[in-house]
């Protein structure tokens, strides 16, 4: 057992872990591998606040971009509604500037009816008045004449 190089080989390595434990390595590794472990829990904790962080910097950035997109949306229905609007006034003014001017052009036209119906009127009494005249003068006696307006002054007295 004592010229089997396994045996010394044993002996050796549970006399090193004796003196390293004497020498109380195991602490300061056990040390060490806590002190990394608790850098590596920080780097952790970092990392997933950082990740939080920038999940909620995500969302709040999506929220805005809904937010923009509705507000655009709803600025593109209010140009819309606005568009049509404003169509529809100029539609309605249109219409009412066509009315009145076609009532404007009845007026004239009414009234131009009314100035020739007249004018005739004024241009056949005033034909009628000269040919009476006419027959008058060449028809009746001067005595028939003077007794004619006679009787046309005595007829105005009984008329009032």
């Amino acid at each position: 057992m004592f010229s089997d190089p396994t045996f010394w080989v044993a002996v050796a390595f549970v006399l090193c872990i004796a003196g390293l434990g004497f020498l109380k390595v195991h602490k300061a590794i056990g040390g060490m591998l806590d002190a990394r472990a608790a850098a590596i829990r920080a780097e952790l904790d970092a990392a997933q606040k950082l990740r939080e962080d920038a999940q909620a910097l995500l969302a709040q950035y999506q929220r805005k971009q809904r937010e923009a997109m509705q507000e655009a949306e709803q600025m593109v229905a209010h140009a819309r509604t606005e568009a049509k609007r404003i169509v529809e006034m100029g539609q309605t003014q249109l219409a009412q500037s066509i009315e009145r001017r076609e009532r404007m052009a009845a007026t004239k036209i009414a009234q131009a009816e009314a100035d020739a119906i007249a004018e005739v009127r004024a241009t056949a009494v005033d034909v009628a008045m000269a040919a009476t005249e006419q027959v008058l003068r060449t028809q009746l006696s001067a005595d028939r004449q003077a007794k004619l307006v006679d009787d046309t002054i005595a007829g105005l007295k009984t008329l009032h």
